[in-house]
């Protein structure tokens, strides 16, 4: 067996079973789930007919590059949503993926050279921490060695890329940043953006923006802004190391459809395209067809936004009095502060209101701060994914605001 593999740590879903194991909720309670980011809102029933009447589709082997028409869907997307002229996205520059999990994962497998640093060093793929778990796992298992930058309220929940040593960013081969974040939903400006653009061009290290999170943010006049447009404004014509991520689960409701896009650099999509033939991951005919239908409208898209502020509207109230919690930039979670042990909370939450929330320490990994001191930096906050209807929401706030009035 691949011996990376045991460099693996457990899931947090995983982690999270264990720690609610034995405890009993109160059988009157329904159980709301608000670990997990899987979006419960119904999704587009135009959708839903698309990909039912395009089941024959299955009779024939997609190609790994998709439909012609939803890469030119996708580009036109692209030029709509991040204010480009038409025929700027490039049909070289888009590449139609089973979800952005799959492509984040498989994108370090096709970018990262072991080989490359030599002196018997790995080189460092660097992501953010707190940071979604298949930044790590695609690192390791790439030959690499993850470096973590840490995310707190003292930093605005953003890597502090200026604090990072030139050593760390010459062995860097691939930048993981997220915006807006998983869990505490900063958004990172085009300045900010700029700033990595010109490190990776120093550096010579390709960057991954993950924006899954792009299309749930609470104004609609300020939508959050793309690593593609901050390298058009650094002059990047050619969009050169950045490669974004992006997908309908978020957006449209439908984690199910495990449809997404990669969008970049088209000499890195280019060799990314060569790996994926070799992986076999091809999307199925009808999942392009529902994929191109979904991002062809915007009016569910906004309609989803309005649920989703709706929740925090009357969530946040709710909880306030009771815990450090505030509305994020972007994306559907809460990241408050509980003001001790997070998995304790947790698990206490669950066993005597029946409400299931996942540890912030679950999210990130132990590393030295600034002053030379080994923390969690995920530790004492848990993460609430109002992903649950309106009513289950406001529900679940209650709950907690009494379980922590009665701790």
């Amino acid at each position: 067996m691949n011996p990376l593999l045991s460099r693996l740590q457990a899931y947090p879903f995983e982690r999270l079973a264990t720690l609610k194991a034995g405890a009993t909720p109160p059988a009157q309670l329904a159980h709301i789930a608000l670990s997990i980011g899987e979006p419960k809102h119904a999704p587009p029933a135009f959708v839903l007919d698309t990909l039912r009447n395009s089941l024959a589709g299955l009779g024939s082997y997609p190609a790994t590059a998709g439909l012609p028409e939803l890469r030119a869907t996708i580009g036109r997307w692209l030029e709509r949503r991040f204010a480009f002229d038409a025929g700027d996205v490039k049909d070289s520059m888009v590449l139609p993926v089973n979800g952005t999990r799959e492509a984040l994962f498989a994108f370090a497998q096709a970018v990262v050279d072991p080989t490359a640093t030599g002196a018997g060093e790995r080189p460092l793929v660097v992501m953010p921490n707190p940071f979604y778990q298949i930044y790590e796992g695609a690192a390791l298992l790439a030959g690499a060695e993850p470096h973590f930058l840490d995310t707190t309220a003292a930093n605005g929940f953003l890597p502090d890329l200026e604090a990072v040593p030139a050593r760390v960013w010459d062995r860097c081969q691939l930048l993981y940043l997220c915006s807006p974040g998983n869990p505490a939903g900063a958004i990172m400006s085009v300045d900010y953006l700029r700033r990595a653009i010109a490190l990776a061009a120093k550096h010579d290290f390709v960057i991954a923006a993950d924006e899954c999170y792009s299309e749930i943010y609470p104004d609609e006049h300020a939508p959050p802004p793309s690593l593609l447009q901050a390298a058009r404004a650094a002059g990047h014509a050619g969009f050169e190391r950045c490669v974004i991520f992006h997908s309908l689960s978020k957006r449209s409701s439908l984690p199910g459809l495990r449809s997404g896009f990669v969008a970049g650099d088209p000499a890195v999509l280019a060799k990314f395209l060569l790996y994926r033939t070799y992986h076999g991951c091809a999307m199925a005919v009808p999942s392009q067809l529902a994929s191109i239908a979904a991002w062809n409208d915007e009016t569910h898209v906004i309609e989803n936004r309005r649920l989703y502020r709706e929740k925090f509207a009357r969530v946040i109230p709710i909880l306030a009095p009771h815990l450090d919690v505030r509305a994020p930039e972007g994306g559907f979670y809460l990241w408050p502060d509980v003001g001790g042990d997070d998995t304790r909370f947790t698990r206490e939450l669950f066993a005597a209101k029946n409400v299931t929330l996942l540890p912030g320490s679950y999210l990130a990994r132990d590393n030295r701060d600034a002053a030379g001191n080994i923390r969690n930096p995920g530790a004492g906050r848990v993460r609430i994914s109002l992903v649950a209807s309106v009513d289950e929401c406001v529900e679940a706030a209650h709950r907690i605001a009494d379980f922590v009035r009665g701790r």
